[in-house]
């Protein structure tokens, strides 16, 4: 019978090691195959798992450096996604290890009170109910079941200094935001905005690796929209999209020799940016000299700015 090895990363609190194991292939869940081996091998081996029916999101690990839930997981589809019978298994990212593939989610949960994750009292509210429409808008958000699989797949978190706030808090962040029985309306958008909105670098990972299919990057962009609804222009994140907004609505170009000049300011643009644009011009990448004109049809695109604002307009009324 085929064989497949589960090459799992350990960890005693102090030291670090990989540690191999074999199972027969055969019709089971990840999770099924972890239990097995703990069972029927290595009592020392830890994980988490509860509910086997991914609801309450604690199982999540890496399997070849992408984050799955291993309750839900089937080992014949890793084989085949991979194209191996060695799979190796390791902590998610991003959190603090406690033992094997046992992470701390308690600073998760610090964050998530920097964005009142909750539902906040709302005086002039006496009953629940909500229109079909407005359920819609939280009923996807509301499918989190904190798993880390997001917090795991960031790759801004990889190089963060801890002032960024994860994927799932910015989920609940978005959830509550769109919440018609909610009473702090835009105090959620002002939370993540103090704390790094604009460095999500639209990698999509969180959205693509998440379990429940949750669009956490497109949740993002709409508290970045609501920040500047609200009038925030002065952070560098602001002035980029303004940047980016006014240019095309123009010329319908980018501007790139503006560009950094807009977003960071004279002073940062010329120590931080220099040495690179020097490059770009030495490579013919960039024309410091080159203004940009209108391109053919630039009133088609500015059609499209105004059916914009007029979908989004009509959206906010309803």
């Amino acid at each position: 019978m085929e064989s497949v090895i589960f090459n799992i990363k350990r960890f005693d609190g102090e030291r670090t090691w990989n540690q191999e194991y074999r199972l027969p292939r055969e019709t089971n869940t990840l999770l099924g195959c972890l239990v097995r081996i703990r069972e029927e091998q290595d009592p020392t081996l830890n994980f988490t798992s509860a509910c086997r029916h991914a609801i309450c999101g604690s199982c999540a690990v890496q399997v070849n450096g992408n984050a799955y839930l291993a309750c839900e997981t089937q080992l014949d589809a890793l084989l085949e996604t991979f194209e191996t019978t060695t799979l190796y298994l390791e902590p998610l990212n991003n959190l603090p290890v406690v033992r094997d593939l046992v992470v701390d989610f308690d600073g998760l949960g610090e964050k998530v009170k920097k964005v009142s994750g909750w539902l906040e009292e709302r005086a002039d509210r006496c009953d629940h109910m909500q229109s079909q429409e407005e359920f819609h808008l939280i009923s996807k958000p509301a499918d989190c079941v904190l798993c880390g699989s997001c917090v795991s797949e960031c790759r801004e978190l990889a190089y963060d200094d801890g002032t960024y706030l994860p994927p799932a808090v910015m989920n609940k962040a978005y959830r509550f935001e769109r919440d018609s029985r909610d009473g702090s309306r835009g105090a959620r958008v002002l939370a993540a905005l103090q704390n790094n909105l604009w460095k999500c670098i639209h990698c999509q990972q969180c959205t693509t690796k998440c379990p429940k299919h949750i669009p956490i990057a497109e949740e993002i962009s709409y508290l970045r929209r609501e920040a500047l609804r609200m009038g925030e222009k002065d952070s560098s994140g602001a002035r980029h999209a303004y940047s980016f907004y006014d240019d095309v609505k123009k010329t319908g170009l980018l501007n790139e020799t503006m560009l950094a000049l807009r977003t960071e300011g004279m002073v940062k643009t010329a120590a931080n940016r220099t040495p690179f644009a020097i490059r770009m011009v030495a490579a013919g990448k960039m024309n410091p000299l080159h203004m940009p004109k209108p391109v053919a049809g630039i009133e088609s695109v500015r059609k499209l700015y105004e059916f914009s604002r007029r979908n989004d307009k009509e959206a906010r009324h309803v």
